[in-house]
């Protein structure tokens, strides 16, 4: 059961696509697919779509990330992050919702928030996103 809907097309306000590259810091707001390289940082309160191709070495400040491509950087959303089969991301995060599909590869440490996403139990979402990190389907029980 998939908790979010992947934004349509439509939906997006900018589209950083393959073969573009940026350095520096990125601020936006609406939803922004990248499917380029990106080196520095990213804020957004708002929906950070990182595409298959993209390559993005940041810290991120978002809303909500969905992973795609390959994230190296510390992630820090208020809603979710979510590493979908192609996606991979090595660095810390800091979400009240952290979801990796099967396929799916995060290395680093997990903390949650002190804003639990609709009513999800903190512990309970560190400590699945903590098994499935290590490969573990199981939450330990």
């Amino acid at each position: 059961m998939k908790l979010g809907r992947r934004p349509r097309s439509d939906d997006f306000k900018g589209f950083l696509d393959d073969g573009t590259s940026l350095t520096g810091e990125l601020r936006f707001s609406g939803t922004l697919r990248v499917d380029g390289n990106i080196h520095g940082s990213i804020a957004t309160d708002d929906v950070l779509i990182v595409g298959e191709k993209a390559s993005v070495h940041a810290d991120i400040r978002a809303g909500e990330v969905q992973i795609f491509g390959t994230v190296f950087g510390n992630v820090d959303s208020t809603r979710r992050i979510e590493v979908f089969p192609t996606g991979k991301l090595k660095g810390d995060v800091r979400t009240p919702q952290l979801i990796i599909d099967e396929g799916g590869t995060f290395e680093g440490r997990s903390h949650g928030t002190d804003e639990p996403a609709d009513g999800v139990d903190e512990t309970a979402s560190s400590a699945n996103s903590s098994a499935f990190a290590q490969g573990n389907p199981s939450s330990g029980n």
